[in-house]
């Protein structure tokens, strides 16, 4: 009779699991905040984005030029695609009335208003459709005061009315203009030929854009 032999049994080896670094609940708090904060901005940024286009409803007879930094020479290179802008429009639709808005700054040597009515004149605007706005100093005040002014020249603001500024600018000028009264906004999106400023504009509107909801009412 053969005898069964035991096999011994192996000690068994404890391999202790890998349960990964752990950071403080500070961190990951902190990570969290972060997280938010750039997919809120990127959701921001797509709403300055989309407004950034030619937007034209119906037939609106009335448009305002939002005002920007004026030189001793004449328009700033982003005033001047807001001007050039309007002018191309204005060829085709030489009788509308122009509201150019915009005050003066401590470092311009005129109201900005000033300055762009007389460009538009050197460009063959005729001066009796342009209405000058000369004390606005941010875009919630050129929209509202542009609209009092219209509706003291006897214009309904609620026919129509078209904004026109640098594309990044245009989603917060059309919530302001209708804040300020306007009604069947149509915009036209100016290019930014100035590069460095463009990309600081798209950096700094996302921003505006939430301080001016919340507290340009």
């Amino acid at each position: 009779m053969q005898k069964v032999q035991k096999t011994a049994k192996r000690p068994k080896v404890e391999v202790a699991s890998y349960k990964g670094k752990r950071f403080p609940l500070w961190m990951k708090a902190f990570a969290a905040l972060i997280l938010t904060g750039v997919v809120v901005f990127g959701a921001l940024l797509g709403q300055v984005l989309s407004g950034a286009r030619d937007d034209i409803v119906g037939t609106p007879q009335v448009m305002v030029i939002l005002g920007c930094q004026l030189h001793e020479w004449g328009p700033s290179i982003m005033l001047q695609d807001r001007l050039d802008k309007a002018l191309e429009y204005l060829d085709e639709h030489p009788d509308m009335t122009v509201v150019v808005s915009g005050g003066q700054g401590e470092n311009e040597p005129t109201s900005e208003a000033q300055g762009m009515a007389d460009y538009l004149e050197e460009h063959g605007v005729s001066r009796e459709n342009v209405i000058l706005e000369s004390q606005s100093h941010n875009t919630n005040q050129n929209l509202r005061w542009s609209a009092r002014q219209l509706e003291e020249a006897g214009f309904d603001i609620r026919e129509g009315v078209m904004i026109v500024s640098n594309g990044f600018h245009l989603t917060r000028a059309k919530m302001l203009a209708g804040r300020a009264g306007f009604e069947n906004i149509s915009t036209l999106s100016a290019p930014s030929s100035h590069t460095p400023t463009r990309l600081k504009m798209y950096i700094r509107e996302p921003l505006a854009l939430v301080k001016s909801f919340v507290f340009d009412r």
